[in-house]
């Protein structure tokens, strides 16, 4: 699992910052990536990257400002185009559905895969076996969602060491002890799987939030998260500011990581106002209220570990 921020700016690109997208990269997982947001261009920086289009598997629009959806439609033609022929689920608030379908009638873009739009409401939006998604409106001068994107617990491993100590050695047998089913011995003894399965894995937790003032749910789905991504239009001295525009401070966006108990959080939506010399010290504003605290920047990566 790893994160591939794409788009950290905010407002209008800029030369060292493009508009919002962040992909999440889930290639071992499940062979897929899911992208967040898609502003002017998004197609154009994934061209600087080893990420493939026919790869995306959703994407999650926050709301439908256009530094968040100007660079859909593009995308969307470009993976047909690509050799692309795996469905697609766009998830997004209301409105979404019309803006891609009018955009691609009018255009004449005919795609040549299956296409979902999901217009969304809170709650959990996609649940399989793997993955859980859930969304909340967030507080935001139109209506703006952020997403926690929750893998579920695995498993724990088979602990071969101590079958082999009880004389029971590597064979298909191991299989059916893995799927913690009991099984009968040649010998005449019943093993049961389960007591040789170790503790389950926890699962990750990804929190990626839209364009936001301070607010509840934004702490509800940063709850104990391995990585939120939170806005930070603003530096701390703005902070009437930041809340005539609906937006946040590098400093709320920490009080919002540590309110929620997160263990890492990245700074993205950086306004073009602060020129790259200022951008440590819009760090380092967030890290005085949470240490664990870092700036995106476009074509940064980040892996997230899998917990022990």
């Amino acid at each position: 699992m790893e994160l591939l921020f794409l788009g950290t700016g905010a407002g209008v690109p800029a030369k060292l910052r493009n508009v919002t997208s962040i992909a999440l990269k889930l290639l071992e997982e499940r062979g897929a990536v899911w992208l967040f947001d898609c502003g002017e261009a998004t197609q154009h920086q994934i061209l600087h990257t080893s990420l493939k289009p026919r790869r995306i598997e959703k994407i999650f629009i926050t709301h439908l400002h256009g530094d968040h959806i100007y660079g859909l439609p593009g995308l969307l033609g470009s993976r047909s185009f690509q050799g692309g022929n795996s469905p697609l689920t766009v998830y997004g608030p209301k409105g979404i559905k019309e803006y891609i379908e009018v955009s691609l009638s009018l255009s004449r873009t005919h795609l040549q895969y299956s296409l979902s739009i999901v217009e969304i409401e809170e709650g959990i939006i996609f649940e399989d076996e793997e993955f859980k998604v859930e969304a909340k409106e967030l507080e935001h001068a139109i209506p703006t969602f952020g997403y926690r994107v929750v893998e579920k617990d695995k498993p724990g491993v088979l602990e071969v060491n101590e079958l082999q100590a009880i004389g029971l050695p590597p064979g298909p047998v191991y299989k059916k002890l893995k799927l913690g089913q009991t099984v009968l011995l040649e010998d005449g003894r019943e093993i049961n799987g389960k007591d040789f399965i170790g503790p389950s894995i926890p699962g990750r937790v990804v929190t990626i939030l839209g364009d936001t003032r301070t607010c509840q749910n934004a702490i509800k789905l940063g709850e104990g998260a391995d990585v939120m991504i939170h806005e930070a239009t603003f530096n701390k001295e703005q902070e009437q500011m930041a809340h005539e525009y609906y937006h946040s401070t590098t400093k709320q966006a920490g009080e919002t990581a540590l309110a929620a108990n997160a263990k890492v959080l990245f700074l993205t939506h950086i306004s073009s106002r602060f020129a790259k010399e200022s951008w440590n010290e819009l760090r380092d504003e967030a890290r005085q209220v949470f240490p664990e605290t870092f700036i995106a920047k476009d074509f940064m990566e980040y892996s997230i570990s899998v917990k022990k």
